[in-house]
């Protein structure tokens, strides 16, 4: 059996008199690719939030590896890849193997010394995605592509179990929106890195990711991959409207819908 490595608990988050989620349960098992899905403005940011433990709820309970996230201190488990992050300054004068190498700060100490062991955890980092050979290079003048793999080595490089992503797609091409889907079953798959991953881009996540949660009305409707579900849960997620032109084949791998 997988192991849980966070868990909600009747989770509520307003903003003032609006609810953003409410009453909310969910987990995350070891080795998922969940996608976090959802109208705009049903909190699907928020719940990331709220399990990085960036904003607190109103009510419920939080747990990151069986320890209630108050109490949570190895934070070098969790990455993070925000949203927009390929949106980098052109001119901000900062090599690929500097950006990559500030995570690791919390580690080193801002007036420590960056070792050997810590370039070669650097290195290891670029060369999983690819960017070893553009180390040197200014990361403004990457591609968005490229810019994008740099803030996941960023990610990589203190060895998290479990990286959650928000909106990772937003600003990059097609080609490169492959080959980043590709890394990131590459990294599920053979390194069994939890993956959690808030996107608007249902149609290319169903055939690769293995769990949904679909947000609405301050509820989560779970959808697990492997059955063909048709629309049914996504219609109840978004409106029948706007998602009666996509159709989900995920297979006979087996599987189950219900709510949360």
């Amino acid at each position: 059996m997988n192991k849980t490595m966070l868990k909600l608990k009747n989770i509520t988050f307003s903003y003032g008199n609006s609810i953003i989620l409410e009453d909310v349960d969910a987990s995350i098992q070891e080795g998922d690719f969940m996608g976090i899905v959802g109208p705009n403005g049903s909190g699907k940011s928020t719940l990331l939030k709220i399990c990085l433990g960036i904003i607190k709820p109103q009510k419920g309970s939080i747990e990151i590896f069986d320890t209630p996230i108050s109490r949570f201190k190895d934070w070098g488990k969790i990455g993070y890849i925000p949203q927009k992050a390929t949106a980098f300054n052109q001119g901000f004068p900062a090599t690929v193997e500097e950006v990559v190498t500030a995570n690791l700060y919390p580690v080193i100490g801002l007036a420590g010394r960056v070792r050997k062991c810590h370039k070669a955890q650097v290195d290891e980092a670029l060369d999983t995605v690819g960017m070893k050979d553009f180390k040197q290079r200014l990361v403004g003048r990457l591609s968005g592509g490229q810019q994008q793999r740099v803030f996941i080595a960023k990610a990589l490089v203190s060895a998290p179990r479990i990286i959650f992503m928000d909106e990772p797609t937003v600003g990059i091409d097609s080609k490169a929106e492959e080959s980043f889907y590709e890394l990131m079953l590459k990294l599920n798959k053979q390194k069994n890195i939890t993956l959690v991953m808030v996107t608007h881009d249902i149609g290319a996540i169903d055939k690769r990711i293995n769990r949904i949660l679909c947000l609405s009305d301050g509820k989560v409707l779970e959808h697990q991959c492997g059955l063909d579900t048709s629309c049914d849960l996504y219609g109840q997620a978004y409106g029948s409207h706007a998602v009666n032109p996509i159709r989900h084949n995920h297979g006979r791998r087996g599987g189950n819908v219900g709510a949360s």
